[in-house]
């Protein structure tokens, strides 16, 4: 990235949403413009996990806002990444088509432990330096991320379903506080955290940070009250605890320090903080300026180091599912080739949002791990490998390209049916179609498992659905079974609308 690009970053928090535009001099980042809004996404998500139409219209009215902004900024230029509630909401797709005709950029949805490492890289820049470990915790509206790293790196990465939105809604949603309700809250978010503080403790780390609003609010009315020195401590949350229950009622919950925006929910955030020192043994806690939104930023100034984390989740899961890693870097090889004869035709999606998607590295991660079901079973390999694709964990990839790369796995051999296709919005199937049907091509020519170059003179060429292969001289004839399986090929596309021809 040169220097002077002015690049943007938005975060749509379940809590929040904020905006980040800044200018890359020399590698570091000078921040131009900063946005922030309340819009509690998280409070308009239905016990069926639906969003309701208000909460979805005071999103789509803070991103017109943002647009407003962001308009003169070229496409490829701004990166907006949804969190906890978009990827639990049933109908997070219909926000995002909202969200993005009004801000007018691509939206991505990214995983829990993609933003776990989003918010640490943010996090690591803007800290002091560490000599040893640094312990990470960001409380957002829906979930909880729990880092622990070494220098830029996180080392550990936990999202947790513990929020200050989820815990307000399902214990003080009346504005109400009281002993037994706070308890029965903390024993909530205690049980949440159970499962990771015995290994978290083990690790240890030398500083405690926390960030984003929650963090941040608590300390300030931990020090505005003469219980804190803008750092958090059990003794401060312990006496903010204490001014909470004398208050007794939302609308008498007055503390110096607390704004008027983080109030609704900061009795949930201070119960989710009081549950992490309680797990984990924290002493103290000091406060980042740095999160999500900074790490994204970061994050895109080192692109190299995106394409790092990626190759590194592609390594990790082959290693864990033994997968034949040299048959597998062929059959990307071959799919990257015939890709490339056919990406001017079919590289863009219906959805003009899509134009910068990544979508060969999706081919390419999914060539690199097609055969990861083998190591549950050789029947039907393709439906585990689908499945352990949609659900592992997967820095480096975000929501839409996991799910992506589980249809490709899924759709990558045998029969070649469009159910393959519903996890993903309707207007990307088309395009995650022709990718899968260039990785069947490419696994089919690597049948043999052999060193064996493909023919060094196939063509692909497209037009629309139709795909025309031609080969040089008397290669099909010395190779039968190839022939074979294209002619069973050309039956099975055509199930979703595509027509193979091959000479």
């Amino acid at each position: 990235m040169q220097d002077g690009e002015v690049i943007a970053s938005v975060d749509l928090g379940s809590n929040s949403f904020h905006m980040l535009v800044a200018r890359v001099e020399a590698g570091q980042l000078q921040v131009i413009d900063r946005m922030k809004e309340m819009v509690r996404l998280a409070g308009g998500l239905d016990e069926d996990g639906y969003l309701s139409d208000e909460a979805i219209d005071r999103g789509v009215d803070c991103l017109r806002r943002f647009g407003q902004r962001l308009s003169g900024m070229r496409r490829g230029r701004v990166r907006i990444v949804g969190t906890n509630t978009l990827r639990a909401a049933k109908n997070g797709a219909t926000f995002i088509r909202r969200a993005q005709e009004a801000i007018g950029h691509p939206i991505e949805i990214i995983g829990g432990r993609e933003e776990a490492r989003l918010v640490y890289l943010g996090v690591a820049h803007s800290d002091v330096p560490v000599d040893g470990r640094r312990l990470v915790i960001d409380i957002g509206g829906g979930s909880t991320e729990l880092i622990i790293g070494e220098g830029f790196d996180p080392v550990r990465m936990e999202s947790v379903p513990l929020g200050c939105v989820r815990l307000t809604n399902d214990h003080f949603s009346d504005g109400k506080y009281d002993k037994a309700r706070l308890l029965k809250a903390e024993q909530r978010a205690e049980l949440e955290l159970v499962s990771y503080q015995r290994a978290y403790r083990k690790m240890g780390w030398a500083r405690a940070v926390g960030s984003s609003g929650t963090a941040r609010s608590l300390a300030t009315v931990a020090e505005a009250n003469g219980w804190g020195d803008g750092s958090l401590t059990l003794d401060g949350l312990a006496a903010i605890r204490k001014a909470v229950l004398k208050a007794g009622k939302l609308d008498k919950l007055s503390l110096d320090g607390l704004s008027d925006d983080r109030k609704a929910v900061f009795v949930g955030g201070l119960v989710a903080m009081r549950a992490i020192f309680e797990a984990l043994g924290i002493e103290r806690m000091a406060i980042s300026d740095g999160a999500l939104r900074e790490g994204l930023i970061y994050d895109w100034v080192e692109r190299e180091n995106f394409d790092d984390v990626r190759d590194l989740t592609v390594q990790r899961l082959q290693r864990m599912f033994n997968a034949d890693v040299q048959h597998a870097g062929r059959v990307a090889e071959t799919a990257a080739r015939l890709w490339a004869q056919v990406e001017a035709h079919w590289g863009a999606a219906e959805d003009e949002t899509a134009e910068s998607l990544p979508v060969y590295a999706w081919l390419d991660v999914a060539a690199r791990l097609h055969e990861v079901g083998l190591a549950i079973s050789h029947s039907g390999y393709h439906h585990h490998g689908a499945y352990v694709l949609q659900n592992a964990d997967m820095p480096g990839l975000t929501r839409l390209a996991q799910a992506s790369v589980a249809s490709l796995v899924h759709a990558h051999r045998r029969k070649f049916k469009p159910a393959r296709f519903e996890t993903l919005d309707a207007e990307m199937r088309p395009l995650v179609q022709r990718l899968a049907v260039i990785l069947r091509l490419a696994v089919l020519f690597h049948r043999d498992r052999g060193e064996g170059a493909v023919p060094e003179q196939m063509q692909l060429a497209v037009d629309d659905q139709r795909l025309a292969l031609s080969f040089a001289d008397d290669w099909l004839e010395k190779h039968p079974l190839t022939v074979a399986d294209l002619e069973r090929e050309q039956g099975y596309i055509a199930n979703c609308g595509f027509e193979l021809a091959f000479t």
